[in-house]
C-alpha cells in the first residue's frame, strides 16, 4: 500500500491568481432606508452593498430556498440593524419594494441572481 503525503508549495512558486489584488467594480456604497419602529418613527436603517457582503452565510441561507436566501441577504447587509429590523412588522410587498430597491442601488435588475455581476 503507497502512502500519500502532503505536497507543499514554497512562499516563492509561481500562483494561478491572486484574490488578495481583486478589488471591486465599483463603489460599495452602503443603501440607507427608513423603517418607523415603535421607538423612532424616522429610523434609518444601512444595508452594506451586496457585492460586498460575505457569500458564506448567503450560500447557506439559500440552500433553503428563495425567502431564506432573500432573508439572508438582508440579515448580512444589516448587520448589527438587523434586530431593530426585525421589531417591527413587515408586510410582505413593503419587502419586495425594499429589496427591488436595494437590488438597484447595488446595480443588479430586479430578479438577477446574486451572483451575477450586474455589469
Amino acid at each position: 500500500m503507497a502512502t500519500r503525503t502532503a505536497t507543499t508549495t514554497a512562499d516563492d512558486e509561481v500562483f494561478d491568481f491572486n484574490l488578495n489584488a481583486v478589488q471591486a467594480e465599483t463603489e460599495l456604497r452602503p443603501f440607507r432606508f427608513l423603517w418607523a419602529g415603535k421607538d423612532d418613527p424616522n429610523r434609518r436603517l444601512t444595508m452594506q452593498h451586496m457585492e460586498g457582503l460575505d457569500v458564506w452565510p448567503l450560500m447557506v441561507a439559500a440552500d433553503q430556498g428563495d425567502a431564506s436566501a432573500m432573508a439572508g441577504i438582508f440579515r448580512v447587509a444589516l448587520g448589527d440593524d438587523w434586530e431593530a429590523f426585525r421589531k417591527t412588522p413587515l408586510p410582505q410587498f413593503k419587502m419586495k419594494a425594499l429589496f427591488t430597491a436595494y437590488q438597484k442601488h447595488c446595480g443588479q435588475e430586479p430578479g438577477e441572481s446574486l451572483a451575477s455581476s450586474g455589469s
